[in-house]
């Protein structure tokens, strides 16, 4: 048998990471995220964000897939890509003058938390049959993934309770400013091929309201655009979930890079994600 990565196969990661509905939690994550305006300077003061949005996000879902379905080696070379990147990056606040590196505990903590609490909050509203002890679990597995990036381990929530205290304590800190406007505006309407506008219209924007109406009230109150009540919301991201399930998933799987595929042959049928695996 091979290598089964950091993850493995028996992980709550390894049968929620190959759902569908992880899309539309990146896209929460980004929302999320760029309403901590010193993480958010970190981005776009280092890439042209409009320009390479699609690249960036490519690049993100292939990190995710590397880390999760790839072998030990591998997830541990992109996590060293990763921190290399960082160390060499700054960012400078535009009212005081401070320069500060992209690699700061409390930024690379709060893109983590941001990122690992969309995945879980989306999977679970939409359909994802996981326990509250899977959940707890879920959060617990990616202080591995929090190691990659350069945090500490044990600095990282460990479960909902110690996250939802970590959100708690940073509220203070987001705001929606001129640059979480820049990420809202490209979220909504991404730049396109003019032949393809209408696609985008139709079926992107909706994708990106479900995704902004999946964040939390707060950070409604700080983008300031109105949602449904949460029921509706819920109910939404669950035909969302139920309609992208439908789909085989082993043509879902066909997209690039093809991680979850590569790792079935790397480990045999019996490593396919499934959620019924869940209770084993």
């Amino acid at each position: 048998m091979g290598d089964p990565g950091l993850f493995t196969p028996h992980s709550v990661t390894w049968q929620m990471h190959g759902d569908p509905m992880m899309w539309v939690a990146g896209i929460r994550a980004l929302y999320l995220q760029a309403l901590h305006p010193r993480a958010l300077r970190g981005v776009l003061q280092n890439s042209d964000f409009r320009r390479d949005a699609w690249g960036r996000l490519l690049r993100t879902a292939d990190f995710v897939g590397t880390i999760t379905y790839g072998t030990t080696e591998a997830a541990e070379k992109a996590g060293a890509r990763v921190r290399k990147i960082h160390r060499m990056l700054g960012a400078t606040d535009p009212d005081t003058g401070e320069r500060y590196g992209v690699d700061e505990p409390a930024l690379l903590l709060w893109v983590h938390c941001a990122e690992i609490d969309s995945y879980l909050q989306v999977a679970r509203r939409s359909g994802f049959p996981l326990t509250d002890g899977q959940a707890d679990r879920y959060i617990a597995e990616h202080r591995v993934s929090a190691r990659l990036v350069g945090l500490d381990p044990d600095a990282v929530p460990g479960d909902r309770k110690e996250m939802a205290a970590y959100f708690e304590r940073v509220r203070p800190e987001l705001s929606c400013g001129r640059e979480a406007r820049v990420v809202e505006d490209f979220l909504l309407r991404p730049p396109t091929h003019p032949l393809l506008v209408p696609a985008r219209e139709v079926l992107w924007r909706r994708v990106s309201r479900l995704a902004y109406a999946a964040l939390p009230p707060y950070a409604h109150e700080l983008y300031g655009r109105p949602v449904p009540q949460p029921a509706v919301v819920t109910r939404r991201l669950r035909a969302t979930g139920t309609a992208l399930r439908i789909v085989p998933a082993r043509l879902r799987w066909q997209l690039p890079p093809k991680h979850i595929l590569r790792a079935m042959d790397r480990l045999g049928p019996g490593a396919r994600p499934a959620p019924c695996k869940l209770g084993r």
